[in-house]
């Protein structure tokens, strides 16, 4: 194969450049350095400014979506505390209820054994004189004692001869319910009827719960 030799001052400057980088002893051409480097240097600048501007898109974003997520947890926090004071006052109006309930019915089951009481033991209208006399006055005149009138035959028979050395008298009244009586003095009186005495502990409690005849 034959070579083709081309004398160096017919080369051009490129070619020339090409040929001498290959060449370790070549002197090194300043003016494509200086460019090499130049072009160098932009790219390590718009490098650095790409980097600066992701970190910067990606610290903002991460604030961002703190902000948003601080501000949704806040929300959720604040609906969350309003379902559970809705809840707990449905409890407490739950629970007032059922205390309410639970009155009433031991009202209704203490009206019904105070009746059932008169009934079986209808003696206990003696121990409900002797509370009524003594919250009489010491003193008193023309004192007489209203009962129904199975509970005045009753006294009558109990404590008859008691009551009018005392200078008490017995009167009948079919308006008053077994198991009570009203005592009555020339300056005082006491209403010791089973309504009256009932409305005294229903309203103790706080309730306005009737007698029922």
């Amino acid at each position: 194969m034959s070579s083709v030799i081309i004398p160096k001052e017919h080369l051009t400057a490129f070619e020339r450049w090409e040929l001498a980088s290959f060449d370790q002893n070549a002197p090194a051409n300043p003016t494509i350095s200086r460019k090499a480097a130049l072009a160098a240097s932009a790219a390590e600048t718009a490098a650095a400014e790409l980097e600066g501007l992701r970190q910067q898109a990606q610290s903002d974003g991460y604030k961002a979506g703190y902000a948003e997520g601080t501000k949704a947890a806040r929300q959720e926090t604040l609906r969350i505390q309003a379902v559970m004071q809705n809840l707990q006052n449905s409890i407490n109006q739950v629970d007032e209820k059922i205390a309410q309930s639970l009155l009433d019915l031991s009202l209704e089951i203490a009206n019904k054994m105070v009746r059932e009481i008169v009934q079986a033991k209808p003696e206990v209208i003696l121990s409900v004189i002797n509370d009524a006399i003594a919250n009489l006055p010491l003193f008193n005149q023309n004192a007489h004692l209203l009962l129904h009138p199975d509970d005045a035959e009753l006294v009558r028979t109990q404590m008859g001869e008691q009551l009018s050395h005392a200078g008490w008298k017995i009167f009948a009244d079919a308006k008053i319910q077994r198991g009570g009586c009203r005592v009555e003095t020339e300056h005082s009186q006491v209403d010791a009827t089973v309504e009256a005495r009932w409305k005294h502990v229903v309203e103790s409690i706080g309730r306005d719960t009737p007698w029922q005849a």
